[in-house]
């Protein structure tokens, strides 16, 4: 499944906005071309709100392992919680692709990714759709108080 597929379905869950810094946006200049997904019905980035689910296409300074800058490479990483992270091994190489792998960095906090997607791509979305989800939930509660 290609990049543009991904963002296509997000864009179908309810609530999504998927937010993509372009070239010449105020956003920074490595972060242009990568996507971001959130539950923002109102279609607005949230400024205090991390996104449940990315796509990154380019190796950032700290995160070089996926080897992003390959190309053809894209790396889709989503908020899968804990237990998504401990279901995985240890040992997977960060640079495998169409494998589910804890995310290099942020697998502590209940990240895992997958490097261009193919025989994967249906538990992908799955996991991007728990993950809005739950991101939709998170939001009603915050309303709630």
């Amino acid at each position: 499944m290609d990049m543009e597929a991904i963002i296509r379905t997000v864009q179908t869950f309810d609530g999504a906005t998927v937010f993509q810094p372009a070239p010449g946006s105020a956003y920074p200049e490595i972060s242009w071309g990568d996507a971001y997904f959130y539950y923002a019905p109102d279609g607005v980035m949230p400024e205090h709100t991390q996104p449940y689910g990315t796509i990154i296409t380019k190796d950032y300074p700290d995160d070089t392992g996926s080897k992003l800058n390959e190309p053809g490479r894209f790396r889709v990483n989503v908020n899968a919680g804990r237990d998504a992270v401990a279901e995985l091994p240890d040992d997977l190489d960060p640079a495998s692709v169409d494998t589910f792998i804890p995310h290099p960095l942020y697998a502590a906090g209940g990240w895992i990714s997958v490097i261009n997607p193919t025989t994967t791509a249906d538990r992908l979305i799955e996991r991007l759709r728990a993950a809005h989800d739950a991101a939709h939930a998170r939001a009603a509660r915050r309303s709630a108080n």
